[in-house]
């Protein structure tokens, strides 16, 4: 099955097919702020994506000590080379205290929202799972922020320096290195305390990897279940997909590269062979969606895909009703039970609808 690509920021870097430069340059152009709305993001810069960390590797070890982006040594710090200030939070920005849950870009940049922006620019201080991530992000507004690191490894030394900051009226902004911050990452236990402990937590929503990947897959989003990532180890990843078989759900995946085939396969071969989706490089130059079957993905699946992956499974398939069978089974039922007995009791055993099951008992009946 050929992939479609999408081509969602020209001034980005990445892998894959060179787009043509006509194509490029107006895309560029349509896509590029004018000064009057460039939002605070350098000359240069507008059309950066975030490289987030891949999501193999979640958790990070500590980056150092507490870091304050903009500093004198980061030369992109600060106004841009036109004179431009960076962010500045607007007038109903002064944060109340409390825990800030923001969610920040998934690839790129122009995903963030103005509120987070606000929140970044404005919080005591921005715990970041990995604040070379955030950096980046903080750089291209021109934000000053004192970071810490919540990850973890810190978590519960971290966790009880943020809920004193709180106590003292402090607000404090967590992120994840993308997308919505206790999605697959660290930090529902620091929520649960911060709320225990009387603290106002407060969800700053935006971009969503396992959402953007489900909206755009074309199954079914009136009932889903983010399961996050398989385990690695084949034995566990079938046993933990059998107890997802009979959820009545489109199921959402996190996967890498490495993985992913594999995990196709297993899917197929636990869940059945349903319809599914595979989304990669999700908001970026490259983004890619293949949909089709799980047996047709894995086979289709490459030997180690690069980047992000979001992989999106329908639900359960009804099975084909053999009414063959069932008219047999009602026969015999019929012969020493009522029609309305006889009935409720096939229907029942074969999980049919018994209105069904009624009128072909009827007919079954008739002279």
């Amino acid at each position: 099955m050929t992939p479609s690509r999408v081509t969602t920021d020209p001034g980005s870097v990445g892998e894959g097919p060179t787009t043509p430069p006509g194509v490029a340059q107006a895309a560029s152009e349509a896509e590029r702020p004018t000064r009057a709305i460039r939002l605070g993001v350098r000359a240069g810069e507008a059309d950066d994506l975030l490289n987030p960390v891949d999501m193999a590797d979640p958790s990070l070890p500590d980056t150092g000590p507490d870091t304050e982006s903009g500093s004198d040594s980061d030369p992109r710090a600060g106004p841009d080379a036109s004179g431009a200030p960076g962010w500045r939070p607007s007038r109903d920005a002064a944060l109340a205290p409390g825990l800030y849950l923001v969610a920040t870009p998934i690839g790129n940049l122009r995903d963030v929202t103005l509120r987070a922006l606000d929140v970044l620019a404005s919080a005591t201080r921005v715990y970041a799972e990995d604040q070379r991530q955030t950096l980046k992000l903080l750089n291209a507004f021109g934000i000053r922020a004192r970071l810490g690191s919540y990850h973890e490894h810190n978590a519960e030394a971290a966790r009880e320096e943020i809920l004193a900051a709180l106590a003292s009226g402090a607000s404090a902004a967590l992120v994840s290195d993308a997308g919505t911050p206790l999605v697959s990452d660290p930090g529902f236990k620091l929520v649960r305390a911060a709320a225990a402990a009387g603290h106002r937590v407060i969800p700053v929503p935006g971009a969503s990897a396992a959402l953007a990947g489900l909206v755009a897959s074309g199954l079914p989003t009136d009932r889903f279940l983010f399961a996050g990532f398989p385990p690695a180890k084949a034995a566990a990843r079938a046993a933990w997909l059998t107890e997802l078989a009979g959820i009545e759900a489109t199921l959402v995946f996190f996967e890498t590269g490495p993985r992913l085939a594999e995990s196709l396969k297993d899917m197929a071969a636990v869940l059945g062979d349903r319809p599914g989706a595979v989304g990669r490089e999700l908001t970026k130059l490259f983004e890619e969606f293949r949909r089709g079957r799980l047996s047709e993905l894995a086979a289709g699946a490459g030997e180690a895909p690069k980047g992000e992956i979001v992989v999106v499974v329908g639900p359960p398939e009804a099975a084909a009703i053999d009414w063959s069978e069932i008219e047999a089974a009602l026969r015999g039922a019929l012969a020493h039970d009522s029609v309305r007995d006889a009935a409720a009791k096939v229907a029942a055993a074969y999980n049919v609808p018994r209105k069904d099951v009624y009128a072909l008992a009827l007919k079954l009946k008739a002279p």
